[in-house]
């Protein structure tokens, strides 16, 4: 196993030949694949693997400067196919890894034969003529709270992101993954995160993108969605699915993983 697949804790499986790769947001790690991964494995060729910084990634291959900006996890990615010899993919990116995969798919649209996005938003605080949900004034309360209490932070915000029923297990299993993180990395990915405006690369985007969501996200409003649509320089298509909250496919997986399969198995029709 080459230094980058180790660090990012790379797991490859299915016998398929086309390949899928399946990239995690913020506060999870691959794990909140577990529903969709067995529907997969008889066709494709899966790769998983963790963003740096997730809990389960070495806190001490964290650079805070390189990570600081978007580039740094597509950078990452890049890094990964190139080791494990990508040719082409279909690369499945939820929340801040659908950003990721776009701009890695702007230097390299070789490697992707489309995105399918999940909970993605190009940018979440609002501008003039651009909601995306957030004022600075909310953020920076946000901030404030991971600082102040990390964990007491963690047990508020993951019911309000999974949403639903907060004692459920999507509930538990993202309170985990969450407090996984070290508090000072988790500060810094959710800045650089809320923080990023990626409008002006979506028109550099030619790969053909699947834009999926739920009805009701905490962190995601339907408009965030149509904007990808009318603003990516390729073919796209948006889904609004029934299901609540920013981890659809953990929480809601009867409802979601039958969307992402057909997303993942049938193309955009022109």
């Amino acid at each position: 196993m080459g230094v980058v697949e180790e660090a990012h804790n790379v797991k490859i499986l299915g016998a398929g030949r086309q390949v899928i790769v399946l990239a995690h947001g913020f506060g999870t790690d691959q794990s909140v694949w577990k529903h969709l991964v067995p529907h997969l494995l008889g066709d494709y060729k899966v790769i998983l693997y963790d963003n740096m910084g997730a809990g389960t990634t070495n806190p001490d291959y964290f650079d805070f400067n390189r990570y600081s900006t978007i580039e740094g996890y597509s950078y990452d990615l890049l890094a990964i196919l190139e080791e494990l010899q990508v040719e082409s993919c279909i690369y499945v990116g939820h929340s801040v890894s659908a950003m990721i995969g776009a701009l890695a798919s702007i230097s390299r649209p070789d490697l992707f034969s489309k995105l399918v996005m999940i909970s993605a938003s190009p940018r979440y605080l609002n501008d003039v003529d651009y909601y995306g949900g957030f004022e600075q004034e909310d953020l920076d309360q946000l901030f404030e709270a991971m600082q102040s209490n990390y964990k007491a932070w963690c047990a508020g915000f993951a019911p309000l992101a999974v949403g639903g029923d907060m004692d459920s297990v999507a509930v538990q299993e993202f309170s985990r993954t969450l407090f996984n993180m070290r508090p000072d990395i988790a500060l810094s990915v959710a800045q650089t995160i809320f923080q990023s405006d990626m409008r002006q690369i979506l028109q550099l985007v030619s790969v053909p993108c699947h834009i999926i969501q739920s009805m009701k996200d905490l962190a995601v409003p339907v408009v965030a969605s149509e904007y990808l649509h009318e603003n990516l320089g390729g073919e796209s298509i948006v889904e609004v699915m029934s299901s609540d909250g920013h981890l659809p496919q953990l929480s809601s997986p009867g409802i979601v993983i039958p969307v992402l399969l057909r997303h993942i198995r049938q193309d955009i029709a022109v």
